[in-house]
């Protein structure tokens, strides 16, 4: 995207966990993201994609700080906070919120709706008076669909859709700048998922805050997404426009993910070519050598083994980059 600059520019961040070894084993580490770089522009939403074990997740909380980066930038507003300390952190804290993929687990069971979407109040603007604390979280209640009577209930009160929007309320309340939206939807029923995206989508278009939509499915990224980053195995294997990406996807773990989306149109559906990637995701622990995808990319050769590809621009465009040797 050209333009504004970004509010958040995450540059080579890596992430690896140290794994000690039996008895007296060498410590080996864990490289959950390793080398990972993008922006993050006002008002839009980046889609992050990637199998289970692929770092989506890590990399949101690295965002936030909830992860100390190994090494690499975060620069929020033009200011490098990755290794910030918990204190140094808490002032950006009210413009970088969450919003977790469990919502009853992401809810304390002994407060009350009103008190949990009132948190981020109480930490920030503790001088609030009751009336205008009440007033701002009931004003929030109705934004994400919530009647302002409910503001006494308790978590098991509420469906697993009413409690993902108490979550999104809380994230909201403070009006921030960025939400990390890590699978927010992926343990709801089907026929809740797109109210909540349709929700995300209308509070954004309102309040004008970014999105970072970390899921494992691109169906759903589709409809709510700007831009796509493809993550496999903590490494950006694709980025671009969400209808440059998912029309012309040039990478083929991106290709073998849209294969397993399903269309709504029951002819395209039954006419589409699968992909099928044989083998589970490699260890991180020990991640193959070159290109990390190579071991279940159906066009590997030689050279795949030996180098790592670099991420850079493909087909015409600048802001379509590729991590492939042989970007189809």
């Amino acid at each position: 995207m050209s333009g504004p600059e970004p509010i958040l520019s995450i540059k080579d961040l890596k992430l690896h966990f140290p794994v000690r070894g039996r008895g007296f084993g060498a410590t080996r580490w864990l490289k959950a993201v390793d080398g990972v770089s993008f922006d993050v522009f006002p008002s839009e939403t980046l889609g992050i994609v990637g199998e289970s074990g692929s770092g989506k997740s890590t990399v949101g909380r690295a965002v936030l700080q909830l992860l100390k980066p190994t090494a690499g930038r975060v620069v929020w507003l033009g200011e490098n906070i990755a290794g910030f300390s918990r204190a140094k952190m808490k002032p950006y804290r009210r413009q970088m919120q969450i919003v977790f993929q469990d919502p009853l687990a992401s809810l304390n069971p002994r407060m009350t709706a009103g008190d949990i979407i009132a948190e981020p109040l109480d930490t920030f603007e503790p001088n609030l008076s009751a009336g205008d604390r009440k007033k701002r979280v009931q004003e929030i209640m109705d934004k994400v669909g919530l009647l302002p009577q409910m503001i006494n209930r308790y978590p098991h009160e509420f469906s697993g859709g009413q409690n993902q929007r108490i979550g999104i309320a809380r994230a909201m309340i403070l009006k921030p700048k960025l939400i990390v939206a890590d699978e927010p939807v992926s343990s709801l029923d089907v026929s809740i998922r797109a109210q909540i995206i349709n929700l995300l989508a209308d509070l954004q278009a309102e309040m004008g805050v970014a999105l970072i939509f970390i899921s494992h499915d691109l169906a759903v990224v589709r409809h709510v997404s700007h831009r796509v980053l493809v993550l496999y195995l903590g490494k950006v294997m694709e980025l671009a426009e969400s209808s440059v990406l998912l029309s012309k996807p040039r990478h083929p773990y991106t290709q073998a993910l849209l294969s397993a989306a399903p269309v709504p149109d029951p002819e395209i559906e039954r006419g589409k070519k699968r992909i099928l990637l044989e083998g589970d995701l490699p260890s991180p622990l020990n991640p193959p050598s070159g290109c990390v995808f190579r071991t279940r990319c159906p066009i590997a050769q030689a050279i795949c083994a030996k180098e790592v590809p670099a991420l850079e621009p493909r087909g015409g465009a600048s802001d379509h980059v590729v991590a492939c040797h042989f970007p189809s």
